[in-house]
């Protein structure tokens, strides 16, 4: 019973320490006084487990920026080549109907086997 009763004057004297700083820092400002910004920057952890995690997510990052400029040069490369492709295919598509205009007695009629 001693126990239970001095682990819960503990937690109690804990919520009230907490909840005290916690006003502290909560508290309004005074009328016309402006706090100055505070900037909360981590220090860097001198644990090698978290510097590991850190430097392979950067790597990470970097690879998956390099892997989307990688795809997208590739999709312009395969758009360039379409493009290429069908102005040749019109080229020679228009080279063979003008070879084929200009000489049409050359040609030779076919006629479907069996066709008298």
């Amino acid at each position: 019973m001693t126990q239970i009763r001095s682990l819960l004057i503990g937690t109690a004297l804990t919520v009230f320490a907490t909840t005290a700083v916690f006003a502290q820092t909560a508290a309004p400002a005074q009328p016309g006084v402006t706090p100055a910004p505070q900037s909360v920057v981590a220090p860097g952890s001198t644990d090698p487990l978290v510097q590991k995690r850190d430097a392979d997510a950067q790597a990470n990052a970097e690879y998956k920026a390099s892997k989307k400029i990688s795809k997208d040069h590739y999709k312009q490369q395969v758009h360039k080549a379409q493009q290429h492709r069908k102005i040749e295919k019109k080229a020679a598509t228009s080279e063979m109907k003008e070879q084929m205009q200009a000489v049409p007695d050359q040609v030779p009629a076919q006629t479907a086997p069996g066709v008298q």
